[in-house]
């Protein structure tokens, strides 16, 4: 096997994913340094995380004095998804692969980096998988420190309002998927309602911002699953594809 060729042709498969992250982390940056949190602390937590939307959410949690479980919960929660991810990819990952290059491999499986190792075809060696990991990395932490080193040299009130971006960031998330499917926009829909209620109703006052992301995740997830099911036809079907 050729391990520098392989290595390049990850680094090629993933240098799109290394560009489009760069923009995201920097929004992260910004806000986090934007609402208190110093340079050096946003710049560990994408070092440390490689996860979008559960850094997001973990950071609106920080600013909102949750405690250390609320936001370890709903981090959980958010990024559940990249252990189905990681269990499907190990199935393909060569045997040679030790414990620890596999532990490395899991760290950066995303939702992207996913999605472009399971249309490689055949078996993912090592020199492939972290020529694909390296650059979408490099860029998640470099997107991060500039927002986060720029966040001093802005004005308060552009400061004000970049905070807009985050929501922009979740709503182009949410609604293309929406557009293409109705039982995703009617899982949407569900999660929307059960947060709302929690909020506006005074009986669930109690409830903190946490753990109400929490439960209409779980309420979405659960309807989802329970209105939309898939059989297992439908996944052969689809890879076979």
């Amino acid at each position: 096997m050729n391990w520098k060729r392989e290595f390049v042709r990850g680094l090629k498969d993933g240098l799109p994913i290394g560009l489009g992250y760069v923009p995201v982390a920097f929004t992260f940056g910004f806000l986090a340094v934007s609402g208190g949190l110093p340079v050096w602390v946003a710049c560990l937590i994408s070092f440390s995380n490689l996860t979008s939307a559960g850094q997001f959410a973990g950071m609106n949690l920080i600013f909102a004095g949750s405690g250390y479980f609320e936001v370890a919960l709903t981090t959980f929660v958010i990024n559940l998804r990249y252990m189905l991810m990681s269990l499907s990819l190990t199935q393909r990952i060569e045997r040679s692969m030790g414990t620890i290059k596999r532990m490395l491999a899991g760290f950066a499986v995303t939702d992207e980096i996913f999605v472009v190792a399971s249309l490689n075809p055949g078996t993912l060696k090592a020199p492939y998988w972290f020529g694909l990991i390296a650059l979408p990395i490099a860029g998640w932490n470099l997107g991060t420190f500039m927002g986060a080193a720029i966040s001093d040299f802005l004005p308060l009130a552009l400061q004000n309002a970049m905070g807009i971006a985050l929501y922009g960031m979740f709503i182009a998330l949410i609604v293309p998927a929406s557009r293409e499917s109705v039982s995703i926009l009617i899982i949407v829909l569900i999660a929307v309602a059960v947060n709302c209620a929690l909020q506006f109703i005074p009986a669930f006052s109690f409830i903190s911002s946490g753990f109400r992301i929490i439960l209409a995740t779980f309420a979405g997830a659960g309807a989802g699953a329970l209105l939309f099911p898939k059989e297992e036809e439908d996944y052969v079907k689809r890879e076979a594809v």
